[in-house]
């Protein structure tokens, strides 16, 4: 879908830490369960030991990513197929500087470890679509972390001494260098590919689908969950051209909206190619009362992220 249906978060975050069981879950202190302006701490990103080779891992010492390189170059980017759509054209040459790319997306473990340092918020809810217990339940830690904020994902990304990629990396690392419609190729996809569809109807570990890898070897890019990235959206911004490393359309007053990557594990097979583009509304840091829908934004159990970093 172009737009995911939104689940404001106004959140009775006491009750959704209470009502998550399961496994051998540790208790989070109630106290760090409320939302605050504190800045996070922020770690040094992993460290290259080796030069920069298409598809080359670096695993990050803060929280066990790892991260693939993608190199620079120029690519098509936006929407080339027959399902393409307004917000995805015009399809154009953008120029990219090398960085690198999550393998994953965060998990539940990640995400967990960041809440015990005292830098993350636990997500607006502990559950998932259909599991009661989801986040601090062992049996999920490699799963994907969802229902956090945009700010929250960026906070993460940021103590883990990464970013929230911007939305034309997010393609290039999917696409690589030729004019594909999904990570893997131009076949359409099916339950080896990805997550989509409703074929699982909630979230899979991390990684489970290898045949769905991008031509660099990153996961997950199409189907389990949608993916928040740095750039505001603007159904229009391809037609401004920028086409050197673009960070997506500045804010406007009173509008937050974030663009999401990816699809998600209900989406059909147009909204889990490559070139789709989603949007809802993201957090504004500079409202005044953390816990109102203006601060969070909105939330789902098919939004997480990943980072990446230069």
């Amino acid at each position: 879908m172009k737009k995911l249906i939104p689940i404001l978060a106004i959140v009775a975050i006491i009750a959704s830490a209470c009502g998550a069981g399961g496994g051998q879950p540790t208790a989070i202190p109630v106290a760090t369960a409320f939302p605050t302006n504190t800045p996070p701490a922020v770690n040094a990103p992993a460290e290259v030991s080796s030069g920069g080779t298409a598809g080359e891992e670096r695993v990050s010492s803060v929280d066990g990513m790892p991260s693939v390189y993608i190199p620079e170059g120029t690519f098509r980017m936006g929407g080339m197929d027959v399902d393409a759509q307004s917000d995805e054209m015009p399809a154009h040459s953008v120029t990219m500087k090398a960085f690198w790319m999550d393998k994953f997306e965060v998990t539940n473990a990640m995400y967990f470890a960041c809440v015990q340092a005292s830098a993350c918020e636990p997500p607006q809810f502990f559950k998932s679509e259909s599991r009661d217990s989801y986040f601090n339940n062992a049996e999920f830690n490699d799963f994907p972390v969802v229902y956090v904020t945009w700010l929250q994902a960026d906070a993460y990304c940021k103590w883990a001494g990464r970013r929230l990629p911007t939305e034309a990396e997010w393609e290039r690392a999917a696409r690589g260098d030729d004019f594909r419609t999904y990570p893997w190729g131009d076949e359409r996809p099916d339950n080896s590919r990805g997550n989509f569809n409703y074929f699982v109807g909630d979230t899979t570990r991390v990684g489970s689908y290898p045949a769905g890898a991008s031509p660099y070897g990153v996961l997950d890019m199409s189907g389990n969950v949608a993916e928040w990235v740095s750039d505001y959206y603007d159904a229009g911004y391809y037609a401004q051209g920028a086409s050197v490393n673009p960070t997506g359309p500045g804010s406007r007053s009173n509008y937050f909206n974030r663009v999401l990557r990816g699809g998600t594990y209900q989406d059909a097979f147009q909204d889990v190619r490559l070139a789709n583009r989603a949007s809802i509304r993201g957090s504004n840091p500079n409202a005044s009362d953390p816990l109102s829908t203006d601060y969070l934004g909105e939330i789902s159990p098919k939004i997480g992220f990943r980072c990446a970093s230069d």
